[in-house]
């Protein structure tokens, strides 16, 4: 007979370690962030935004993020029991913003907050 453990799906996320803490969230989640970063870093200016995560006991939580040149975020791939973050909508925000960023050279100002609902799909420029 089979354990029981063989029938759980293992479900994969991104766990994104930044400034000696780590946070848990969606795989596209974290490889947006990642490249807004990026696109932040490459024209020398930094944001604030909130992304959705799940704590260590499986609840969703939020986190608010600084990126820019200083930042220095890892994500690496770990297995979860729990069921992925997924936001769409950010997800797509965050590529927005940094397509805009890469092709305009001109970011909103510097560590500007995005609105406090990062799933409000208002205009990129509130980034």
């Amino acid at each position: 007979m089979r354990d029981a453990a063989q029938w759980v799906q293992k479900r994969v996320m991104e766990r994104v370690h930044y400034a000696g803490s780590s946070i848990l969230t969606g795989s596209a989640i974290a490889h947006a962030l990642i490249d807004y970063a990026q696109a932040l870093a490459e024209v020398g200016t930094s944001a604030t935004t909130q992304i959705p995560t799940l704590n260590d006991d499986g609840t969703p939580g939020m986190s608010e993020v600084l990126i820019g040149p200083a930042s220095q975020l890892i994500a690496d791939t770990e297995e979860s029991p729990y069921d992925e973050v997924v936001d769409d909508e950010l997800v797509a925000r965050l590529r927005r913003a940094a397509d805009r960023v890469r092709n305009d050279s001109s970011p909103s100002p510097a560590a500007q907050m995005m609105d406090d609902d990062p799933r409000n799909d208002t205009s990129v420029d509130e980034f």
